[in-house]
């Protein structure tokens, strides 16, 4: 049975209101840098032999040499709307506080989920691989081919995307008369009060936490010799190369994150379990959870647009690919079921006593 349980009411936090200035730097540095790309010829920001922006990405639709300028003028224009909400106000006019809002979101979720595609989630399971194995020399890879530009960039594209959405919730929040902090505007109704949020967030934790494990299912049969929805040629060429223990990394990482997942609706999710010496009873802290569940939550569902753009996502469909297939869904499950988990724990909020 789930335990619904708020958090002890928190200190109030400048965070919101340093946002927009954030957001505004970030995006007005990238931008400048891509206008001095546009300006001296430099190239394209996201791999130089990606002559459309490279075929698991969206990008593939923009050409490359439209792309730089393209970059320039929405991230210095973006830079001007962060900056615009910086200044606290009143309510705007309704056309112009759409049109903000409007670009501000749509810029973010380009930054966000469309430009970081499947590098981002790939380097994000391969690292605790990576840092490990470093000192023994494995995985047999020239770090300097890992850790490029174009990955750099597509970082610093989720971390402003991020930035703005942040910037735009919490001016959206302000000029609607909301509380900026918690967005609460009165009191919680209908699917949002924390017995709503229990009973829908346990289906989306229940989908969040079967798609990784079916996905891992299919790393541990190839590890053991087992050629689920592959050929026998080709686990015998992953053995060969190594790249099954690769996989088997993969899916281990995989199935905590699926067991972590259903912490999401767990009261081991909510106060320490008793063998964790030191933090055994206490609570655990909201953003804790929430921080890193949204991140993974973005970056599959940047990978999933990814690989939808690609042909071969259409066709040939076999069982190993199924998990991936489902990504989208695992994306959105994730999101919401984090989303869910804050609705239950967020308790009162300090900044407008609401609660």
């Amino acid at each position: 049975m789930t335990t619904i349980t708020a958090s002890p009411p928190r200190t109030d936090s400048r965070w919101p209101d340093r946002l927009a200035p954030l957001a505004a730097g970030w995006l007005g540095l990238w931008g400048v840098l891509a206008l001095i790309g546009t300006l001296t010829g430099a190239g394209y920001p996201f791999g130089p032999n990606e002559r459309r922006g490279g075929d698991d990405n969206l990008l593939h639709l923009v050409p490359v040499d439209l792309a730089t300028p393209l970059f320039a003028g929405v991230l210095l224009t973006a830079a001007v709307v962060a900056l615009a909400m910086t200044r606290p106000s009143g309510r705007p006019p309704g056309p112009l506080r759409a049109l903000l809002v409007g670009y501000g979101w749509a810029v973010a979720l380009v930054l966000a989920v469309v430009v970081p595609d499947t590098r981002v989630l790939v380097i994000l399971g391969y690292l605790p691989i990576l840092i490990i194995g470093a000192p023994f020399g494995w995985p047999p890879v020239d770090y300097a081919d890992v850790f490029t530009w174009a990955l750099f960039a597509r970082f610093a594209a989720l971390a402003g995307g991020l930035l703005l959405a942040g910037a735009v919730l919490a001016w959206q929040r302000r000029t609607a008369g909301a509380c900026v902090g918690c967005g609460r505007g009165g009191t919680d109704r209908g699917w949002t009060t924390p017995a709503a949020a229990a009973r829908w967030g346990r289906w989306a934790v229940g989908i969040a936490a079967v798609i990784p494990l079916m996905y891992a299912l299919t790393r541990f049969a190839w590890a053991v010799g087992i050629p689920f929805g592959i050929s026998r040629e080709f686990l015998t060429e992953l053995q060969d190369t190594g790249l099954v223990w690769a996989g088997l990394g993969l899916g281990a990482f995989a199935t905590v994150g699926s067991i972590l997942t259903l912490g999401l609706v767990q009261r081991w999710g909510e106060r320490f379990p008793r063998w964790m010496i030191g933090l055994a009873g206490r609570r655990v802290p909201v953003k804790l959870a929430v921080v890193p569940a949204t991140l993974v939550a973005i970056a599959v569902t940047a990978a999933s647009l990814g690989m939808i753009g690609q042909p071969e996502f259409w066709t040939g469909i076999d069982l190993a690919g199924i998990p991936q297939r489902l990504w989208p869904v695992w994306g959105v499950a994730l999101g919401a079921a984090t989303y869910a988990y804050h609705l239950r724990r967020r308790g009162t909020c300090r900044r407008c006593d609401r609660g």
